[in-house]
């Protein structure tokens, strides 16, 4: 099958052309500050079996609309998009209603719209996308893939809020999980690494980026996530807090002044490595840390240390721990951070192997030691892809 996939957000689109016989990318791009002066467009795209080429300009691109249509037109002049089956887009929350990819029609359209007060920066963008693919190609299949949906197999003892039934029937409070589409890919990724069954397997999965977050996965099937209602609980991120007490926000509003929006703004962008030491770039904060800053070597210390607690408890909830796996940005490409969250951890059965950590590499490759008990994996995160092999499926069921 060729396969487009679309990940509309507030003011970009990214995109994946795959064929999926070889999965096989046939062309990727990303046109980005929609609706700002000056646009940001780039463009990949395989001309013959070895040979790539690539674009990029600057023009103004004034909304989603005009972003695909000028997606299309570069795709279609490249003679990309004939025999086009179907279209999958990434779709961040799909409330409790959807467990898995769904066929888009009127009624998914709708059901998306309404769930947009739980992830109002995203949802309506990626509504967008959706609206302007459906227009530019009717005839072709369309696909929404959710990242909410993985975590949808959570226990009610994982998802449920200690608050009133009421909050949670008519508001939707309770815990929701993102990252899904990342875990999935991972975790199956793994498991045929390492060749085993992935029904056999217990995994922490740490997708760590400027968001970031973890999930406990059992036989294939979300068991925990540290992201709840929104991305903002759970670990420290590049920008967020991650866990807090509930009383700090109602604090600050009383004694600082602060009003609702404000906190908003503090807890989910002015907080996390940010809050602590002035950057959310990782890189800086190592850079800072060989120059003597005290804020940035806490900001690491306070970073490593809420993943380890995380990894502790997520293997308590699972009774025992085969995989361990690092992934995104951060978890990919940082052996410092890889190194400082699985110090400690040897009563778990993980052992890290310094020299295998600290090695370059691409693909999946373990930096565990010969000894370790749990298998500790770099996995790279292909989120794309797996919104591919998901739109797939659909289609062929």
């Amino acid at each position: 099958m060729k396969i487009l996939v679309l990940n509309s957000g507030s003011s970009s689109v990214k995109y994946r052309l795959y064929e999926t016989r070889a999965w096989s990318v046939l062309a990727e791009g990303r046109i980005g500050r929609i609706g700002e002066p000056a646009g940001d467009a780039w463009h990949r795209w395989r001309v013959a079996a070895d040979t790539t080429r690539e674009s990029r300009d600057v023009e103004p691109v004034s909304d989603h609309e005009a972003a695909l249509g000028r997606l299309t037109q570069h795709l279609e002049t490249q003679g990309l998009l004939e025999g086009l089956d179907a279209i999958g887009h990434r779709v961040v929350h799909g409330g409790e209603r959807f467990h898995c990819p769904v066929r888009i029609d009127e009624a998914v359209v709708d059901a998306i719209a309404e769930v947009a007060p739980l992830a109002p920066l995203h949802n309506p963008a990626n509504l967008a996308g959706i609206e302007v693919a459906r227009h530019l190609f009717p005839e072709v299949a369309q696909v929404a893939v959710f990242d909410t949906a993985f975590h949808q197999t959570l226990p009610p003892a994982a998802w449920r809020y200690a608050l009133p039934d009421e909050l949670h029937a008519r508001y939707g409070v309770r815990r929701y999980g993102f990252h899904g589409i990342s875990h999935a890919h991972v975790t199956r990724a793994a498991a045929r690494w390492l060749g085993r069954p992935l029904e056999d397997l217990a995994m922490v999965s740490l997708h760590l980026g400027n968001g970031a977050s973890a999930a406990a996965v059992a036989g294939g099937r979300c068991v925990e996530t540290s992201m709840g209602m929104t991305p903002l609980e759970g670990l420290v991120m590049g920008t967020r807090s991650g866990d807090l007490d509930p009383a700090v926000p109602l604090f600050l509003q009383r004694q600082a002044g602060m009003d609702a929006g404000a906190v908003d703004r503090l807890l989910n962008h002015e907080s996390g490595l940010t809050g602590l030491c002035g950057t959310n770039d990782l890189r800086e904060v190592h850079r800072r840390i060989e120059a003597g800053d005290p804020d940035a070597r806490l900001a690491l210390e306070v970073y490593c240390h809420r993943l380890r607690k995380y990894i502790g408890a997520y293997a308590a909830v699972l009774g025992r721990l085969d995989v361990l796996i690092f992934t995104a940005g951060v978890g990919e490409n940082d052996a410092e951070v890889r190194q400082r969250v699985c110090d400690g951890l040897d009563l778990l059965g993980i052992g890290l192997d310094a020299r295998r950590n600290r090695a370059a590499g691409g693909g999946i490759r373990s930096i565990a030691r010969s000894d370790s008990a749990v298998a500790v994996l770099v996995v790279p995160t292909d989120e794309e892809r797996e919104i591919a092999r998901a739109t797939r499926e659909v289609l062929r069921a």
